[in-house]
């Protein structure tokens, strides 16, 4: 099928390296840190994951119900009060002189032996069970990654409401971490804040705090983990929360490199809740979260609009990564993977390097957004000198990625911004046309497009809009969402 070319758009690129980032020299090579983090205080649930580990904990952290160890946490100190209640009235009625309770008395030997009316706290179940609550949340700093194989992906917690006392009880350790994730927004050469992305005052598992992201080149990643043995991060944690292929890859790099264990999530769970967590927490904050393009086919008229994702299901979920996987979702827990292609964001980035000699993604954006991909593709006008009307093909309708290539005198006449261009456009185009029909085999209208491929990458997702838009004659439209959704999903504390 010919793939539609969007108008020519310009693309916002190395918005990292445009923050304003004070390099910090602790972190090797370019990495970040750790967090992880919680869930939204009444509001619908987030993600899952289960806790990280620390040091020192040796309490349940589920009870053989489910409930969550806030649920648990609020059960016991409603039942706190009842028991303090009951000790007040106790206390009113043992009047002074009243003789119950002491040793001897009648009341004590009815009792069977020295049951007092005044229980200490040792004596209070509930009380007790409250602290070994208290104690079993996770400890700071709550994070979750999420490691691609292209991008190792972190969200770190930054809690903003510590009391005196517990800033008086954090170890150094702790507060070190803190302020190095949160006052530098570049670590070393490659390592990434992305501030444009903090989400601030959010409430996790009853504490308020800001959401920071982090990323860096998964090939960086041997320098995190000397970065986390040198900051003695195994001190305050024993595992940590990741998702991703390589969870399961680098598993035992962590567990002998940083003395830390991986609790493996699965990535496509956490991606399914990665979007509930965004379309009930940080949607209700902030209405851009989840966006379209209006009139995506003009570029003077083409303009960003905030979509309430409201009843999301059924929706096909478009993951796009470093290779693309298309999920059928229903519900939460309803879910298939349709279909994939291999040919994704580190398609573009591959091809990229080998034809421009660029060595980033953000190089290799910035040339696309100055090139001309009809130089390199051969469109339908090419073949026909117009359209194809007879089933309904316009002239400008790629017939052919790359197919002027095959011309040494067409070969000369094209950039390295050319061939950018081109590659974006071929990966772009088709991985909307296959989008186009998994959402007619699956009768869904509804789509969304989300992944590291689209960061900062308007040129793609103004593509994927106009493709789809295009060829279903108006009827599918692509959304889009700010935030990385599976390392939100990893990332929640429940």
């Amino acid at each position: 099928m010919a793939a539609p070319l969007s108008p020519q758009g310009n693309i916002g690129v190395g918005h990292a390296r445009r923050l304003g980032a004070s390099q910090s020299k602790e972190w090797p090579t370019g990495v970040s840190p750790a967090d992880g983090s919680a869930r939204r205080a009444a509001q619908p649930p987030l993600p899952p994951m289960a806790l990280n580990g620390h040091r020192g904990d040796t309490h349940e952290v589920n009870g053989d119900d489910g409930e969550t160890p806030t649920k648990l946490l609020r059960r016991a100190e409603e039942e706190e009060e009842e028991d303090t209640e009951e000790t007040e009235e106790e206390e009113e009625e043992t009047m002074p002189g009243d003789r119950r309770g002491e040793p001897g008395s009648e009341a004590t030997a009815a009792g069977g032996g020295g049951a007092s009316a005044r229980r200490t706290p040792s004596e209070r179940p509930a009380r007790t069970r409250l602290e070994s609550l208290r104690r079993s949340r996770p400890p700071f700093p709550w994070f979750g990654m999420d490691i691609g194989g292209t991008l190792v992906k972190l969200v770190y917690f930054e809690p903003r409401d510590i009391t005196a006392a517990e800033e008086q009880e954090e170890v150094e350790n702790l507060k070190s971490i803190r302020r190095y994730l949160t006052s530098n927004t570049a670590y070393g050469q490659t390592g990434v804040r992305d501030v444009h992305l903090e989400l601030r005052d959010l409430s996790l598992c009853g504490r308020t705090g800001n959401l920071h992201f982090i990323r860096f080149p998964t090939h960086d990643l041997p320098a995190f983990l000397q970065m986390v043995r040198d900051k003695h991060f195994s001190s305050l944690h024993t595992a940590l929360c990741a998702t991703g292929g390589g969870a399961y890859k680098f598993e035992s790099d962590f567990r002998t490199m940083a003395d830390l264990e991986l609790q493996k999530l699965d990535e496509l769970d956490c991606l399914i809740r990665g979007v509930l967590f965004t379309d009930s927490s940080v949607s209700s904050s902030d209405p851009s979260e989840c966006y379209y393009f209006e009139n995506p086919s003009d570029p003077e008229r083409c303009v960003q609009r905030p979509y309430a994702l409201q009843d999301p299901y059924p929706l096909l979920l478009v993951n796009i990564g470093s290779g693309v996987s298309i999920l059928a979702v229903y519900s939460e827990k309803n879910y298939k993977r349709v279909t994939g292609t291999s040919l994704g964001g580190g398609t573009f980035l591959g091809l990229c390097c080998l034809l421009t000699g660029c060595s980033t993604f953000e190089e290799a954006l910035e040339m696309a957004s100055q090139g001309e991909s009809t130089r390199v593709d051969k469109l339908v006008k090419d073949i026909y000198g117009g359209d194809y009307e007879r089933f309904g093909l316009p002239g400008w309708a790629v017939a052919s990625s790359f197919g002027n290539m095959m011309s040494s005198e067409k070969r000369e006449g094209v950039s390295k911004e050319d061939l950018a261009r081109a590659t974006l456009v071929t990966i772009t185009n088709n991985i909307g046309s296959i989008t186009r029909m998994c959402a007619l085999n699956e009768n869904i209208n509804k789509v969304v497009f989300v992944g590291n491929f689209l960061r900062v990458n308007t040129l793609s997702m103004k593509l994927l809009a106009y493709a789809m838009d295009y060829w279903s004659k108006g009827q599918l439209k692509a959304l889009f969402l700010r935030h990385e959704l599976a390392v939100c999903g990893a990332e929640r504390v429940n």
